[in-house]
């Protein structure tokens, strides 16, 4: 039991992490021309034209491009980016980039998310990179992180717009759930050969919170938590969601595997009342994108037909 428990633990660790000094001397005049040219330098730097940006995911790319923000590099993916990354380098997974690829750029700035911080954080102080960690743990959370690119990067109009857009649509998605009455939601996050259970501090979760859900598992300080199945048929659920983070084909194989073979599942009534949904991993990923309002869509229709 110990060693499960511990297997368990590792799991959660996993899934949780899956996110410059000189010397000075001389006269004064000598001085103050160092501090005029170290201004003139800083000011330069940060002028929309010298910015050499990498963008450490999609969802950054993402926004990257509605802020009308260009890249010198961008994350592989199978997923269409903007015309403006076109032929651009590629600096491998965005949970694990080459850092020879990336530190060969020279970037101004590399922005990553605050999940792979963890395990990236220690490879781009080491290369002295600089990078930024955005927190897209929520809905909130990233509509705060592009306030914060607008601002930091000369576009405040641009990302007023985006923002505009996005609260708008999300806002009326809310002003209809608020009217219903929700049901109660187990959220299940599956990657190739296990699964978590999601909890309301996870991006899926404040998903469902929006669109009126009650996830079971509410309460709970972390974003996921080890499956007990047991405990989890206590809770009731009227809707088991299941979401993948990679490899969603073989993920949904799995999910479809231990429904069919664990037996507990079959006292599910969510189950038998054909309850259970896979959901896109391109609107449902672990960290929030420009697509809430389409996966709030999504889960309205889940919720509410």
């Amino acid at each position: 039991m110990c060693k499960k428990q511990n297997n368990w633990l590792a799991l959660i660790a996993l899934m949780t992490v899956f996110l410059i000094a000189g010397c000075s001397g001389g006269s004064d005049q000598a001085k103050n021309e160092a501090s005029t040219n170290k201004e003139e330098v800083t000011i330069t730097a940060n002028t929309p034209s010298e910015n050499r940006i990498i963008a450490g995911t999609v969802v950054i790319a993402d926004i990257l491009d509605k802020l009308e923000l260009d890249a010198i590099a961008v994350p592989e993916t199978e997923k269409e980016l903007a015309k403006r990354f076109e032929g651009l380098p590629t600096i491998g997974n965005a949970m694990e980039p080459d850092m020879e690829i990336v530190k060969s750029l020279t970037p101004t700035d590399v922005l990553s998310v605050s999940t792979l911080q963890y395990d990236l954080e220690d490879k781009f102080e080491q290369l002295k990179i600089p990078v930024n960690f955005l927190n897209f743990q929520s809905v909130d959370a990233m509509l705060a992180e592009i306030k914060t690119l607008g601002e930091r990067y000369d576009r405040k109009a641009q990302a007023e717009e985006l923002l505009t857009g996005l609260q708008k649509n999300i806002d009326a998605i809310q002003t209809v759930a608020a009217n219903k009455e929700g049901p109660r939601v187990l959220i299940l996050l599956g990657i190739p050969g296990s699964y978590l259970v999601a909890t309301e501090n996870s991006y899926a979760g404040d998903l469902v919170k929006r669109a009126g859900g009650i996830n079971v598992m509410e309460g709970q300080e972390a974003e996921y938590l080890s499956s007990n199945t047991e405990y989890l048929h206590n809770s009731n659920p009227d809707i088991i969601l299941r979401l993948s983070h990679g490899m969603p084909d073989e993920v949904v194989k799995m999910f479809d595997e231990e429904f069919k073979t664990n037996d507990i599942w079959k006292h599910f009534d969510a189950v038998n009342n054909g309850k259970v949904y896979d959901l896109e991993e391109e609107l449902f990923g672990t960290t929030a994108s420009l697509q809430a309002p389409q996966a709030l869509g999504q889960l309205m229709e889940i919720f509410y037909r």
